[in-house]
């Protein structure tokens, strides 16, 4: 029961702050979006080999509606491990639409085996542990944010 709690408590939480205006695109913020419905998380920006070489290593939190989003110059095929990483990550993959191809959920503190990204991704978002599958996130979701081509996005700036 508590963790039906817990993961109520989860999803109302995201759904009261999604409810918010999804009109402005922001670089602090990601929205995305599926048959699931929507959810929204402020991000930090790692663009540099050093920032994403780094990541989200050392920190003991990640606050639950927070992530981190790493933006390639160009599409590639990154792969990721969790060494020096504390705290439990789901990995979300973006090709240059800004549509989801990958999910990799619960990604375990300090291990480092490789967490393949697949092809052609122009952006990861990592977020909490097990909250994408709490979401109900599915490949094939949107994935909204200034920096993605305009022109192509599946979800576009407005």
């Amino acid at each position: 029961m508590k963790k039906i709690y817990k993961a109520f408590l989860s999803v109302l939480v995201l759904s009261i702050w999604t409810t918010q205006a999804y009109a402005a695109c922001s670089p602090d913020y990601v929205d995305l979006r599926g048959a699931w419905g929507q959810a929204r998380f402020s991000v930090e920006i790692v663009d540099t080999e050093e920032t994403r070489a780094l990541g989200l290593m050392h920190r003991e939190r990640l606050p639950r509606s927070a992530g981190m989003l790493f933006i390639y110059d160009a599409p590639t095929e990154p792969s990721f491990w969790m060494r020096n990483t504390l705290i439990p990550l789901d990995m979300i993959f973006v090709n240059p639409q800004g549509q989801v191809t990958r999910i990799h959920p619960d990604a375990i503190p300090h291990d480092t085996t490789p967490i393949p990204g697949g092809p052609n991704v122009l952006m990861v978002l990592e977020i909490n542990g097990g909250l994408s599958r709490t979401l109900g996130m599915t490949e094939g979701s949107e994935l909204r944010h200034p920096r993605l081509d305009q022109d192509i996005a599946a979800w576009p700036c407005e």
